[in-house]
């Protein structure tokens, strides 16, 4: 019977999905300045004030919810919260669908052996290791390495916004692409995986990290200084508009399609062959540099190139 329920819930739900994604499509998006709605926390680039938390405050590996509870949009102790709360306000604060509001806080409810209706979680419960938190996060050292999931590793995040390849069109300012998104998380995976002894990645979870990546896509437009602020400080900047205009909220329909060009553009051979020849070339530099000492030689974070 719960086999027979799951699969009509899960009809039901792609249906919906389906459904809004052709509303989306058929109806105009909503203009600059105008996606959040009248009386909610960010209309009109103003959010609520920025605390950070204290000691004892519940917080997760996602800074999209910290974020949130940083604002004071969901308790600021992270604590005894509504699963639908967390969907309401992702909504009203990203720009997500009511599906994708629907489908990733019951995803977690279920994963928590918790009533999506009726139960609440503190949002260190989130944390629950290889359940929606993995290894190789781009912003997160491993679980096995880092066990309190709830700080962002900023040497990641430094790297990371570094890679940065894209410009703005209007401001010239750097953004990160998909392609950098990719090269990163390739690297992430080879990395953590010689790190961390107990390292795992199943498919499911090389699609949340892809999900995660793909965020600052959608939400941020890839833009560095508001994911700096972010990812580092998991706080919203102040006038700050999400780029998702789409009329109903991104679907989870439409949001796959950057997650799956993320993750496919993902290739851990290409990483670890570029490392090892730009190790190669470093230690011939090394090398030349001994036997001729009157020559320059580049220093190694010059050689080194893994895009």
């Amino acid at each position: 019977m719960n086999i027979l329920f799951k699969l009509v819930h899960d009809l039901v739900f792609f249906t919906w999905d389906t459904g809004v994604t052709v509303l989306n499509v058929m109806t105009p998006s909503k203009s600059k300045g105008h996606v959040v709605s009248e009386g909610h926390a960010g209309y009109r680039g103003h959010w609520p004030e920025y605390i950070p938390p204290k000691e004892g405050d519940s917080r997760c590996a996602c800074p999209a919810l910290n974020a949130m509870a940083n604002h004071g949009i969901l308790p600021h102790d992270g604590k005894n919260i509504q699963f639908k709360e967390i969907g309401r306000a992702v909504r009203a604060t990203y720009n997500f669908s009511s599906t994708f509001c629907y489908f990733v806080p019951h995803y977690a409810a279920e994963m928590l052996k918790k009533s999506y209706s009726k139960d609440r979680i503190d949002l260190s419960e989130l944390n629950l290791h290889n359940g929606i938190e993995h290894d190789a996060s781009l912003v997160r050292e491993d679980e096995a390495l880092q066990p309190d999931q709830s700080k962002p590793h900023i040497p990641f995040i430094t790297e990371l916004l570094s890679s940065a390849s894209g410009k703005d069109k209007e401001t010239g300012e750097p953004i990160i692409t998909a392609q950098d998104l990719s090269r990163f998380s390739s690297k992430r995976r080879v990395d953590a995986r010689e790190t961390n002894k107990d390292f795992s990645l199943d498919f499911m979870h090389k699609m949340f990290g892809s999900i995660n990546a793909s965020t600052m896509l959608a939400v941020f437009g890839g833009r560095v200084k508001d994911l700096e602020t972010w990812l580092i400080e998991e706080r919203i900047p102040e006038g700050w508009e999400t780029k998702v205009r789409q009329r109903f909220g991104i679907t989870l329909a439409q949001f796959n399609i950057t997650v799956f060009g993320v993750e496919l553009g993902i290739n851990e051979k290409r990483y670890i062959e570029e490392k090892r020849k730009a190790e190669e070339a470093a230690q011939s530099a090394e090398g030349g540099a001994s036997a001729a000492p009157v020559v320059s030689a580049r220093s190694p974070d010059e050689l080194v190139d893994v895009e």
